[in-house]
């Protein structure tokens, strides 16, 4: 007990005092990352751990694995990988998640310089480019973690994605893949990580990384199907707080819990044994993250209430999951004790809800599937293209988050700047003239600090000349697809208060769009979202009812460097 104490005084006094990286790095091998102190190498540190985490066995070495692989016996591997805590510093993983990983190549093994061929190919060299590498559509562009990686670590991660997508042209939504990218980086070379992530894609025998949108729902509905069963006290607790639908939005983030939410340890070892079982580790570790959710918050020392938790129950789980009090062998333990959770079981509810899924599309036209993050409203090469060519203020990852806000009919057509300061001038004259007759508009604003702001406007700016009965021009038009965003330094969107059937404030909440010759406004009621001036200089933007926004910049007045709007062609 003493000796305990003694090295968690230490940890702790290490762990406060500096960041540095921790985890493996071969000296032979660029360096893409730089971790903060997670699991730091002094001896009594490491004691420590190994105390919380009961180890008291000599950990396997890679040999030892490597000869279970060989002699093909897979139940002891999944054992030995279970049971083995491997520090996050271990030099173990730049062997065995290779290892693991082309247990399940499909095929011949890639020959030596094969990737090299292929960055040659697609890129026309293999210098890395010194502008952003353009991502295939499959990528979730909200979800683009980077766990850590510096900026040269990042581009890698986006060739290795990018050549992938080339190489594999099937896959049409794929939001885990640019993260696991990201992770293997840190443990190998990026010809290697390609070779792994070539091998996960390619594995039949198991899922590893689902490449479709209709998969990608078959994997959330089939949680929360097991979930309901197996984790059952977690979900109805999880109804009684969000009643009905909300429940579904919850399970739709599963992964991100994992993937996004657990600290860099926790999830480096789950990550041990995916390579190995696959997706199913996913699934067990999702449902034990509810578990302990459930029992931290219904304990009598919770720092958790109800009023908060419904009031940001979106939100809840993924914040449980960052701040995780168990440590990452009690979270597996608890994920693999789940009782009557076996494989085939997995595999059923799997293949049913596939079915189901599947008979709906057709007889339905794909139109009762959920719209949750996918290829079908991401902007096409030529879209991205168009953008990167025309674009003061929009990056290729900005441009996703905005798409994936637009309403799904909008995204079929292509955006063309209709009108930009750089190139038209500061006039609202001008903007009237290249502007007013399109619907929808997309309107962006880069103000002189760089925050990047704007909104998507559902009407004509010519409407503010249309006159009502009385023949008095209206002040207000618009409807309320109307919504405002932010996209630097925060992303987000504000929908009309009115989608969720908050028109509490009357007439308030819907003053959308309005516009004269000497200004133009957007979102009305206690204040304007957004309000310029004539010559589009200076522009103020406050709290509003029509859509309960903050101010989309700290200060409040802003000074314009750049205003974009596009249109759609063929809207």
């Amino acid at each position: 007990m003493v000796a305990k104490s003694t090295a968690l005084k230490e940890f702790l006094t290490l762990e406060s005092a500096s960041k540095r990286s921790s985890v493996y790095v071969d000296p032979d091998r660029e360096v893409f990352f730089e971790l903060p102190l997670y699991i730091p190498t002094n001896e009594s540190v490491t004691k420590c751990f190994n105390l919380f985490e009961g180890k008291k066995a000599t950990l396997k070495t890679f040999n030892d694995v490597q000869q279970l692989l060989q002699q093909g016996k897979k139940r002891e591997v999944k054992t030995a990988i279970r049971e083995n805590a491997w520090p996050i510093n271990s030099p173990i993983r730049s062997q065995l998640w290779p290892a693991l990983c082309s247990q399940y190549q499909n095929g011949k093994s890639m020959l030596d310089g094969f990737y090299w061929d292929m960055v040659n190919q697609v890129f026309g060299t293999t210098e890395l480019p010194d502008k952003p590498i353009m991502l295939p559509p499959f990528v979730d562009s909200t979800h683009c973690l980077p766990y850590h990686l510096t900026r040269k670590g990042r581009a890698v991660a986006d060739r290795v994605v990018s050549v992938l997508g080339y190489a594999c042209p099937d896959i049409t939504y794929s939001p885990s893949l640019y993260p696991i990218t990201s992770l293997l980086l840190h443990f190998m070379s990026e010809e290697e990580c390609y070779h792994c992530m070539a091998s996960l894609v390619a594995a039949k025998e198991k899922v590893f990384i689902t490449q479709t949108k209709l998969l990608h729902e078959v994997t959330w509905k089939t949680v929360m199907q097991i979930a309901k069963k197996h984790a059952k006290a977690a979900v109805i607790h999880l109804q009684r707080l969000c009643p009905g639908q909300k429940i579904e939005r919850i399970f739709m983030d599963w992964c991100w819990w994992i993937l996004g939410g657990l600290p860099f340890p926790h999830l480096v070892r789950v990550m041990d044994c995916y390579f190995h079982e696959g997706i199913k580790v996913f699934y067990r570790v999702s449902l034990a993250i509810l578990i302990l959710f459930q029992k931290n918050i219904t304990s009598s020392n919770s720092e958790w209430n109800t009023e908060s938790l419904k009031n940001d129950i979106d939100n809840a789980i993924p914040k449980f999951c960052k701040a995780i009090s168990v440590s990452p062998t009690k979270l597996l333990r608890t994920a693999f004790n789940i009782r009557a959770l076996s494989s085939t079981y997995i595999s059923r509810v799997f293949i049913k809800t596939e079915m189901v899924l599947k008979s709906r599309s057709v007889l339905s036209g794909s139109k009762q599937l959920v719209r949750s993050r996918s290829s079908d409203n991401l902007p096409t090469s030529q879209s991205q293209m168009n953008i990167q060519m025309m674009s003061h203020t929009l990056t290729i990852r900005e441009l996703f988050t905005l798409w994936s806000w637009l309403p799904v009919r909008i995204t079929m057509y292509q955006p063309v700047l209709l009108y930009t300061t750089e190139e038209h001038g500061c006039s609202l004259t001008t903007f009237y003239v290249r502007v007013e007759q399109h619907e929808p508009t997309l309107l962006m604003i880069k103000t002189c600090n760089n925050e990047v702001f704007g909104a998507y406007c559902s009407s004509r700016w010519f409407e503010r000349n249309v006159k009502d009965d009385k023949g008095q021009k209206q002040a207000y038009f618009g409807t309320g697809e109307t919504f405002l965003f932010s996209l630097y330094p925060e992303r987000s969107k504000y929908p009309w208060v009115g989608i969720d059937g908050d028109t509490k404030h009357g007439h308030g909440s819907e003053l959308f769009m309005a516009a004269d010759a000497k200004m133009i406004t957007i979102g009305g009621g206690e204040g304007q979202a957004i309000w310029m001036d004539e010559n589009i200089r200076y522009g103020k933007t406050d709290k509003c009812m029509t859509f309960n926004n903050p101010p989309l910049c700290p200060s409040g007045d802003f000074e314009i460097r750049v205003l974009e709007v596009y249109g759609f062609v063929g809207v």
